[in-house]
């Protein structure tokens, strides 16, 4: 009889807006999986495909760029063009044009294409034809700490949330393969598609926000998100002492709401030393108030996930 391989349990850490320090927790918690007293065997995913920066912090060694192929896009055929317009008047993207290079033949303009292929079915002579787009790259990793999944989205290109959904596809199976415990996902700011794409289907949320107005904003705005799809989640306060009026409305939104107020981080200079050092402040920093902290919700968010953990 076959043994079924137990799942890797899926974290997602978002925080509504970039720089709440969702990254800086991120890059402890990889720290921390593969170096506490008892490790758990981790899978890491930067999500954040429009601007992804864990590999700043995690230095990890660069793997072989695989191609991300995304939408399609409408070019025409000069040889076969015979300049009858026909599919001039139903681009509603006005991104026909005469080839300025070649006479009596049209030209599509890549930026204004939205690939909907209406021009496609409209020209008689087949000389049209949808192609598919390289719009970025997507990386398996090494770093000191586990493998890292994260990916760049070429300037300007679209798709980011099918780019992130790809990723997670491949650390999902990486971790099945290597019979990994966690995948801790570095979620992307916002609640758009790149969002959805890296919190669907996980297993557990972590809202990191900030004492502010804009901070418990935000975390609602996320909060909302992980609800629709029925992710148990918990809330962090990062420079929690900094604003204290700003903490407690949260404080008091988290009881209302019956949400587990799981760690609140001091405000700590060492924090954003430690990322100008490149590193998590749990390696730069171990016994700083904000390290000290993190080391303590790390455990709390074990404890929630029930995350079956490699004896050291």
């Amino acid at each position: 009889m076959k043994t079924q391989v137990p799942k890797a349990k899926q974290l997602i850490i978002l925080s509504g807006k970039g720089g709440t320090g969702k990254t800086s927790i991120s890059a402890a918690f990889a720290h921390l999986s593969a170096t506490d007293q008892r490790p758990v065997q981790t899978v890491i995913v930067d999500a954040d495909v429009d601007a992804a920066n864990l590999g700043l912090v995690l230095k990890p060694e660069l793997g072989p760029a695989n191609d991300f192929w995304g939408s399609s896009l409408a070019v025409i055929n000069p040889d076969l063009c015979i300049n009858c317009l026909a599919c001039s008047p139903v681009c509603r993207y006005d991104a026909i044009f005469p080839d300025p290079q070649i006479a009596d033949v049209q030209w599509i303009d890549p930026i204004a294409c939205d690939g909907c292929a209406a021009c496609v079915y409209a020209c008689p002579v087949n000389a049209i034809s949808m192609v598919k787009q390289q719009e970025g790259n997507w990386f398996h990793s090494k770093t000191a700490f586990g493998p890292l999944f994260h990916a760049e989205l070429f300037p300007g290109k679209e798709n980011s949330g099918k780019l992130v959904t790809l990723i997670r596809q491949q650390a999902r199976l990486f971790a099945e393969d290597t019979r990994a415990n966690l995948i801790i996902i570095d979620g992307p700011p916002g609640i758009g598609c790149p969002v959805i794409s890296a919190c669907a289907g996980t297993d557990f949320g972590l809202i990191i926000t900030e004492p502010s107005l804009a901070g418990l904003h935000d975390m609602k705005r996320v909060l909302g998100t992980l609800r629709h799809f029925h992710i148990p989640s918990v809330i962090c306060i990062n420079k929690a002492d900094i604003y204290p009026e700003g903490a407690r409305a949260i404080r008091e939104f988290a009881k209302a709401e019956n949400i587990e107020l799981l760690g609140e981080i001091p405000y700590d200079e060492n924090l954003p030393r430690s990322m100008i050092n490149g590193l998590p402040i749990t390696v730069s920093f171990p016994d700083s108030p904000a390290a000290l902290a993190v080391r303590d919700l790390w455990q709390k968010v074990l404890r929630s996930l029930d995350v079956e953990e490699d004896l050291a």
